[in-house]
């Protein structure tokens, strides 16, 4: 089942997405869950059914918002692949690498990444996005993958010179509208074993990014059991695993996203993300 949170003619909704087709299960189901991180935490429970009552419209007439507006919390994952780790000169850990990002900092599909004005160091990096189903502290990695509601596309955009002012990331990583989130979310049944999953960025067409899930240093799992030791999470949270090596900024010359670029991120059946890069007012 692929669901995504759409705007519909200025409504905010969400729902189910098969094919060209988009379910609008959001207003069908309204008063029962709101928004798609409360049908996240309900286990989905009768989505699917109110599905055959609900309207739909063409994926063409819809604008994609970020898959789950509205988290408590999206953490993100740093050198998560060898490459990407070598490339950047940074010593091997035992742990993972976790910095956070800020809701009011995502996009959707097809919508502008926006180059803020006070920078011209922008950078892409394509992502699988986990989302959590239910809450939990100390998740063991034995039971990590219970947590685990879907998957999803994101492009953690990084302003780069900000994010070196000091040791620390957050401020280059929550511009407004930098981390694009979608199209949709794909539940596990559907998308099966990660490991030989493809994931792959193109900046205007280019292959900028290529690896298999298989690669992660630390895979799903993993991830969920560090996270929950420190925080307790919650359904609908997102986690952002990580990018492969290739990033513009240790290109030479660097390669940065400009306005009018087109950057795309695709994964294994999952799908494709895709926005324009635009320019801060």
């Amino acid at each position: 089942m692929k669901l995504s949170t759409v705007k519909i003619a200025g409504r905010v909704t969400w729902g189910i997405v098969e094919g060209e087709t988009f379910h609008d299960v959001g207003a069908a189901m309204k008063a029962t869950y709101p928004d798609l991180k409360q049908a996240v935490a309900a286990g989905f429970a009768g989505v699917a059914e109110a599905k055959a009552g609900a309207a739909t419209h063409l994926t063409s007439e819809v604008e994609w918002l970020a898959v789950i507006p509205n988290p408590d919390k999206i953490l993100c994952v740093g050198l998560n692949y060898e490459m990407h780790r070598q490339e950047t000169g940074r010593s091997v850990v035992e742990n993972p690498t976790i910095f956070a990002r800020y809701a009011n900092s995502q996009t959707g599909h097809l919508t502008p990444i926006i180059r803020p004005k006070v920078s011209s160091d922008l950078d892409y990096e394509g992502e699988l996005a986990v989302i959590i189903s239910k809450p939990g502290r100390y998740i063991s990695r034995e039971n990590a993958l219970e947590h685990v509601a879907g998957y999803s596309i994101y492009n953690d955009g990084s302003v780069r010179d900000f994010q070196r002012h000091t040791h620390q990331f957050t401020p280059g990583k929550n511009f407004p509208d930098t981390g694009a989130f979608g199209p949709w979310m794909m539940t596990p049944d559907e998308l099966g074993d990660l490991d030989p999953l493809r994931i792959q960025t193109r900046l205007n067409g280019e292959i900028v990014q290529d690896a298999t899930f298989g690669m992660m240093i630390f895979d799903v799992a993993r991830i969920i059991e560090y996270c929950s030791s420190f925080t307790r999470l919650e359904a609908g949270d997102v986690i952002a695993t990580g990018t492969p090596g290739g990033v513009g900024a240790k290109r030479n010359p660097p390669l940065w996203m400009k306005p009018g670029d087109i950057v795309e991120v695709e994964i294994d059946k999952l799908g494709i993300l895709t926005n324009p890069i635009g320019q801060e007012a």
